[in-house]
């Protein structure tokens, strides 16, 4: 198979391929590093080649599974490959070689999976673009002088260039959305503790962060979700496992829903108009196939929940980098001078601060449901803005001196009178304030792409689903897929 012929199908394609012998894993193996090889100097979307595992999978006459020799990439951020060094992105973590696959990855090789690398991410997956000093930007296959979002931009920018069908993606404050929505692709954050975390840490960031993929079609979704969900013996609970597999549920149409959209943020007041009409397009596309849409007052406050996320996640950052630090030897020198301001703000904040915003989730959980009384789905634009140009949010070189200076004097009292947090919520989260809800409430979301802007940049919509109504918004997704199809669009050739 050539690599023009192999960049045509999605996983669930090249699985019945090779299911009925038409085609060997080793071929498929030879195309997607030939792909990779083509594209990856100029997307810098994979970061760690995992050959040796690939070649042992496609050599081994027992291998089997629903996607038996589908070539596959994992993140290198909690998707642990035995033998390997997992860097979440950051200089502090480049010897850290796991011991054992991350129970998400373990699924993914049970189901036939080819892992043949590491996808870019930027340090501990802080930030909506994949930038980190570590590995330096990965860059959109669209535009190469834009981002492909972040955390999981490396994920985002190979399936989108046809290096891989689908690759793993998670998602902690929008990181499979985000770069689904910059690369054209489908990205479900699935509802919270359907898929295992484990062995090497429990539930990310208090439940917040999920396991997923990016991939081109909803069908991938949706089989690669059932390969990933289900009980795992060192999860602290289990959310209930759908009655039946989401390959199969994502077949049948869903029903006449109730949508209420918006666009409206108080952190971003003029989002994109190109963010509105994609959106717009959304809604009218769901009226065309029978279901009642309406424009809504969005059920919860952005820029309150904007605060919250962030004083819990950088308390998370702050807790990782102490814990990188007593586990691995590492110094401050070895991290980023934005993540030690960010990790600081949140050491200094200290634990009542944490402990209030985790208090306030509760509440944006009730308007939730309260809204989600009325409508079955929340639809929004995904970003707010077109993705981002590459450097457009890196620190100034003053400031990450400061930065450092500050931080090593537990200087984050002073940090936060100086108004940075306002800052932070308007720079990072101010091109994606929708995305946090469905972290924060544990919600199912996914990003549906179905508009390109003027210049050729994808810019998708994002719907919000009901707690483990992760089959419907499949559902939702595969209709308007067939509607308006999107899986044949491929960045050619890979633009300036």
């Amino acid at each position: 198979m050539d690599v023009t012929e192999y960049m045509t199908y999605d996983a669930t394609g090249l699985a019945e391929l090779v299911a009925s012998k038409q085609v060997k894993p080793s071929e498929l193996l030879a195309a997607a590093r030939q792909r990779a090889d083509e594209v990856n100097g100029r997307l810098n979307a994979i970061v760690v080649r995992t050959d040796d595992l690939a070649d042992s999978i496609v050599d081994d006459p027992d291998l089997s599974g629903p996607f038996a020799g589908v070539p596959f990439l994992v993140k290198d951020l909690m998707q642990e490959v035995a033998g390997y060094p997992t860097s979440y992105g950051s200089r502090a973590l480049r010897g850290d070689v796991a011991t054992e696959h991350a129970a998400v990855v373990q699924r993914w090789l049970d189901a036939g999976l080819v892992i043949f690398g590491k996808t870019n991410t930027p340090e501990f997956g802080a930030k909506g673009v994949t930038e980190s000093e570590y590995w330096g930007p990965a860059r959109n296959p669209w535009r190469l002088g834009h981002t492909p979002g972040g955390s999981s931009g490396g994920s985002g920018a190979a399936v989108a260039a046809g290096v891989v069908p689908a690759a793993g993606a998670n998602d902690g404050g929008g990181s499979i959305r985000i770069p689904a929505a910059c690369n054209g692709l489908v990205g479900l954050k699935p509802s919270r503790g359907l898929a295992p975390y484990g062995p090497q840490t429990g539930e990310s960031m208090i439940g917040m962060a999920v396991q997923g993929v990016v991939a081109r079609t909803v069908r991938d979704n949706a089989g690669l979700l059932d390969a990933i969900v289900g009980p795992h013996p060192y999860a602290g609970y289990q959310a209930p496992v759908p009655q039946r597999p989401f390959a199969e549920a994502v077949n049948e149409a869903p029903g006449r829903l109730r949508v209420g959209f918006s666009a409206l943020s108080a952190i971003t007041a003029n989002p994109d108009p190109e963010a509105v009409a994609a959106m717009h397009e959304a809604a009218s596309l769901l009226a065309e196939l029978g279901h009642e849409v309406e424009e809504v007052t969005p059920p919860y406050d952005d820029e309150a929940l904007a605060r919250d996320f962030l004083t819990i996640w950088f308390a998370n950052l702050a807790a990782e980098v102490e814990l990188t630090k007593a586990r691995t030897g590492a110094t401050s020198r070895d991290f980023e001078a934005d993540t030690l301001a960010i990790a600081e703000i949140g050491r200094a904040a200290g634990v009542v601060a944490a402990q209030q915003a985790l208090g306030n989730v509760h509440g944006y959980v009730r308007s939730l449901v309260d809204f989600q009384q009325s409508y079955d789905l929340f639809l929004t634009p995904t970003l707010a803005k077109r993705p981002l140009r590459v450097g457009e949010l890196t620190t100034a070189p003053l400031l990450q001196r400061l930065s450092r200076v500050v931080s090593a004097a537990k200087g984050g009292r002073v940090l936060a009178k100086t108004g940075i947090l306002d800052d932070l919520v308007t720079q990072n989260l101010g091109w994606v304030p929708y995305t946090q809800l469905a972290n924060l409430t544990g919600r199912p979301a996914v990003n549906v792409p179905l508009h390109w802007t003027p210049e050729g940049l994808p810019l998708g919509v994002q719907l919000v689903g009901r707690l483990g109504e992760d089959a419907l918004l499949l559902q939702v997704a595969a209709q308007l897929e067939q509607a308006r199809p999107w899986a044949h669009r491929h960045p050619a050739p890979l633009a300036p």
